[in-house]
């Protein structure tokens, strides 16, 4: 954060100084701001928010004590009497007026500093910190712990920006029209990323065209002559070319650089691209990377799964666009080994007698996502017990499927095509997780299974698909297939309130990480 005065926040926020320590500590310089007290360090500005469960305010008369020199609150606190109180009507809109302040005076140094924004249906979390890998090879960069991209994540990331930053990668997500157009009305980006347009909360917002709205936001919030990042295999994000008021840089697989990759002027304009897309038999994707300026280097990804390619290509548009060669963006896409907790995290775990392999891809969930991540598990030693000799190393690959929420009316049968497409891939079994005490989870999780057994039929008698109605069923049946099969691998995927990032963390003290 930008060092600032009390009384600097104030006015920056719109508010009322209060309290005994108000006119004491209005020349108090801050240099932090946490909206979680136990984060709370010298010079920090504590920013009270009234949560569905947690009420900040409750922890204000202790927040001097922890070295916190103002808190911004909705109301006056009593037993506070060692800090300032900043009093404003709304704690989360005052906090997204700071971040702007800091924002506008980290410009007004004049030292080059540019705000880089990504939003997209899917991939948002992996390619910053695809991107935060690769800019940091550069200069400070500061980016999002995990997904902090709402209007609390984003301006709370916003405020590490210090004098000395000279990146700051701004993760942007929505479930409406108009909040990414609130965000970029906070941080203002130079560069915008979009990956792409799904069916990601397509309940919340009625439709794709809704939804691509949504994330044209990201666009039209961009700095007078800033540059769009687009994906050319997605005619949805293509078609934002028009809303830029500068420059357009093009992504994609290959294949992907023909029209979509047209300016409307009917100029073919270059592109970030790769060659055939590869795995090894631990799924880690291997490329040839193909820069607009002619020049190419090999990738081979430190993480899993072929559909993280279109994340690296991003990162690396960014990268190159600020300067970076082809041969620096290989080796730092090579040296990412872990991204952001439960995005195709590999390790092994050992639990009650049972050891496999974890790739925990349990975050979030949509049918974008989904298959992705089958095709990871599907993908995992595919050569593993085909011909002579091979059979005592042959994978035993499970996938463990929670369901998949915001997706409309079509959610059943969204649910019952994830199910036929897994038992598509050759697994052995297929885990629909669903739940005991919520008969709508249950219901999706029945879908998918029936599903998969459609789909199975005759061509895939051995493939089990088993329906369990919570976490420790799962749990168990796991334990029971890695028993019964030396070389087990298990996907989880689920939407957040499947409870499989709860089963991935209760698994974590039995883990090593994977490579």
């Amino acid at each position: 954060m930008m060092p600032m005065t009390v009384a600097e926040i104030a006015e920056a926020v719109h508010g009322r100084m209060a309290g005994a320590a108000s006119v004491a500590e209005g020349e108090a310089v801050a240099t932090s701001a946490f909206s979680d007290s136990r984060q709370l360090v010298d010079g920090s500005v504590f920013v009270a928010i009234a949560g569905e469960r947690v009420d900040g305010h409750d922890f204000v008369a202790g927040a001097g004590a922890k070295g916190a020199v103002a808190a911004l609150v909705e109301h006056e606190v009593e037993g506070a009497d060692d800090i300032a109180q900043i009093v404003v009507d709304d704690s989360v809109k005052a906090l997204g007026l700071l971040a702007r302040h800091n924002i506008d005076r980290r410009r007004a140094e004049g030292a080059d500093f540019s705000v880089v924004g990504i939003t997209g249906s899917v991939g948002k979390t992996t390619t910053k910190d695809l991107l935060n890998s690769l800019l940091s090879l550069i200069a400070p960069t500061v980016a999002p712990v995990g997904s902090f991209n709402n209007d609390i994540g984003l301006p709370l990331t916003a405020l590490k920006v210090g004098e000395g930053t000279r990146f700051l990668i701004a993760e942007m997500g929505a479930n409406h029209v108009g909040e990414i157009a609130g965000l970029t009305r906070i941080v203002p980006p130079d560069l915008a990323v979009v990956l792409k347009v799904g069916v990601a909360h397509l309940g919340e917002f009625g439709s794709v065209e809704r939804i691509a709205q949504a994330k044209s936001e990201i666009v039209r919030g961009l700095r007078p002559g800033g540059t769009a990042v687009l994906n050319a295999g997605d005619t949805r994000v293509s078609a934002m070319q028009g809303l830029a008021p500068g420059k357009v840089l093009f992504f994609g697989l290959p294949g992907e650089d023909g029209a979509n990759a047209t300016r409307e002027d009917g100029r073919q304009v270059g592109m970030v691209s790769c060659g055939e897309v590869g795995v090894d038999e631990l799924d880690h994707p291997r490329f040839t990377l193909l820069l607009p300026d002619g020049t190419s280097a090999e990738v081979r990804l430190g993480i899993s799964g072929a559909h993280n390619v279109i994340n690296a290509l991003a990162a690396a548009t960014v990268a190159h666009f600020f300067g970076m060669d082809a041969e620096a963006i290989a080796a730092g896409l090579s040296q990412v080994r872990h991204v952001s907790p439960h995005r195709m995290a590999v390790s092994t775990v050992s639990r009650d007698g049972a050891s496999f392999t974890l790739i925990d891809d349990s975050f979030n969930a949509n049918p974008d996502s989904m298959r992705a991540g089958l095709d990871g598990l599907a993908a995992w030693h595919a050569d593993d017990g085909n011909g002579a000799g091979k059979e005592e190393r042959a994978t035993h690959r499970v996938a463990v499927l929670g369901v998949m929420l915001e997706l409309g009316d079509d959610e059943e049968r969204l649910h019952a095509r994830i199910g036929a497409y897994a038992a598509g891939l050759g697994l052995d079994e297929i885990i629909a997780v669903g739940s005991g005490t919520d008969s709508h989870f249950d219901a999706l999780a029945e879908a998918m299974a029936r599903g998969a057994e459609a789909a199975a039929g005759e061509a895939r008698p051995r493939l089990v698909v088993r329906r369990v109605h919570n976490v420790d069923e799962a749990d168990r049946e796991v334990c029971r297939n890695a028993r019964e099969h030396r070389h087990t691998v298990v996907l989880l995927k689920g939407s957040h309130v499947s409870g499989l990032s709860a089963l991935a963390e209760r698994w974590a003290d039995r883990q090593s990480q994977g490579q």
